[in-house]
């Protein structure tokens, strides 16, 4: 596999979070698909602390705090207990998207295409590259947002994760209260839910279902 690809996401957060939710732990880690999530004392940051990447020509991804990663890339870990199979993508937003986009590209992450068209949740503009069997999902901020917190001058921030399921019901079941109710995505023939803050995980996530393999009906 060429290009850039996600060896590890650190997260400020308890490993036993995680693993209240379904989700095996391998030592201190999660490993989802070929990415690992690893943690780290829950003062250290929010959410999505850093992450490491292999196949990158610099590590200043315009805020997105990178780390350059050699390691090769494991083998796929098996579905986790709650139907867990992958990180389907990584969220992360930027006050100045064009500026963003440019300083990724020159690292070496694949730009695969730019929404022009607003988003059910109010993001004006989204980029999307892909790194290996992930996508990195860079949202633009809305024009009142970027004014009420000091200017598009702001760094590049993670925010969250989308989790690909093998079976999104058993999932969401699994999760009993922590997880909402299961809608229609916006990529065609997918469904999401939501993972609730009372789960207590320092990451925003969502659920997701598979893509519609080509061709099905």
């Amino acid at each position: 596999m060429s290009g850039a690809t996600i060896d590890e996401l650190l997260l400020a957060d308890e490993p036993e979070r995680w693993a209240a939710l379904g989700f095996a732990l391998s030592g201190d880690a999660v490993q989802l698909g070929g990415v690992r999530l690893a943690f780290t004392d829950p003062g250290a940051g929010r959410g999505i602390v850093s992450w490491s990447l292999r196949g990158i020509l610099s590590t200043k991804l315009d805020g997105l705090a990178t780390v350059a990663s050699e390691r090769p890339i494991p083998p796929t870990a098996p579905e986790h207990p709650n139907g867990v199979v992958a990180i389907d993508h990584v969220v992360a937003i930027s006050p100045a998207l064009d500026r963003s986009v440019r300083v990724l590209q020159a690292a070496g992450l694949d730009l695969r295409r730019v929404r022009e068209e607003p988003t059910p949740a109010g993001a004006p503009r989204q980029a999307f590259f892909r790194l290996g069997g992930e996508i990195l999902e860079l949202v633009a901020e809305p024009d009142d947002v970027v004014e009420r917190f000091g200017g598009a001058e702001r760094p590049a921030h993670f925010w969250g994760l989308a989790l690909l399921s093998g079976d999104l019901e058993q999932t969401v079941e699994v999760l009993g209260e922590h997880a909402g109710s299961i809608r229609d995505a916006v990529q065609p023939g997918r469904r999401i839910a939501t993972v609730r803050r009372s789960a207590g995980v320092a990451v925003p996530i969502a659920l997701m279902s598979a893509p519609e393999r080509p061709g099905r009906s």
